[in-house]
């Protein structure tokens, strides 16, 4: 059973939304304001975080930037319906997809699974050891190992999240060919799930800031415009 915090300061959300993940079979905690959830957090981390980007004593983008000092698990934002700066902002800042208020809780859900097949896909099991499944990748300098969710970029430790891991992963494996961000798209995210070009473009911002911090002179992912994104070997 996976727990999954969610973290708003509107208590008809807290309760209807965690009614309706226990009903789907998710553990469900709340909390409604940051830092809250973050004194809970330093104890014990959920499975994912669902926060709400405005809230008392600290809100959704100051605890997000805190859980990525530590760790890479699963965050979705929940934003305002015109709250567009905030949703590019809280994407290069780390969190892995949002959902516009007023929302379908059923969207929500749909996001939630999506979220946690992409977690489970990226940690691998012994079984895929054994098949070869998740074998070490390497490209140049870049070395990723699905396994272990890890990445090295010229020996350097880069920490990835599920959706900047995937996307790499993507690109990666077959260096030269243009991925389109449709087909990117499909490698991040459920059939079910929508998602606009912006989403995509934010992430890859913020994977490439990643391994520039690795290496300022990164620059293995090239844009085309118009067309999608290429992963060129160094």
């Amino acid at each position: 059973m996976s727990k999954i915090a969610l973290v708003d300061d509107d208590r008809n959300i807290l309760t209807s939304v965690s009614m309706t993940l226990e009903a789907e079979g998710f553990e469900v905690e709340t909390y409604n304001d940051g830092q809250a959830a973050l004194d809970a957090f330093n104890k014990k981390l959920p499975d994912m975080a669902v926060l709400d980007i405005k809230m008392p004593r600290m809100d959704g983008m100051d605890l997000l930037q805190r859980l990525r000092q530590k760790t890479q698990m699963p965050v979705i934002f929940l934003t305002s319906k015109d709250d567009e700066i905030d949703e590019v902002l809280g994407l290069r800042m780390g969190a892995d997809d949002y959902v516009k208020k007023p929302f379908s809780q059923r969207l929500l859900v749909e996001r939630i699974r999506a979220l946690l097949r992409r977690q489970e896909a990226t940690e691998g099991d012994s079984t895929a050891v054994s098949t070869g499944d998740a074998k070490v990748m390497e490209r140049g300098e870049l070395r990723m190992d699905p396994l272990r969710h890890a990445v090295t970029w010229k020996g350097n430790d880069v920490s990835l999240t599920v959706t900047e891991f995937l996307l790499l992963q993507a690109l990666a494996q077959r260096p030269g060919f243009v991925k389109s961000r449709d087909q990117l798209m499909d490698v991040a995210y459920d059939d079910q799930v929508y998602v606009d070009d912006r989403t995509i473009d934010s992430h890859i911002k913020r994977l490439r800031k990643k391994m520039r911090a690795a290496d300022p002179e990164f620059s293995a992912i090239e844009t085309l415009y118009g067309i999608g994104y290429r992963y060129n070997e160094e």
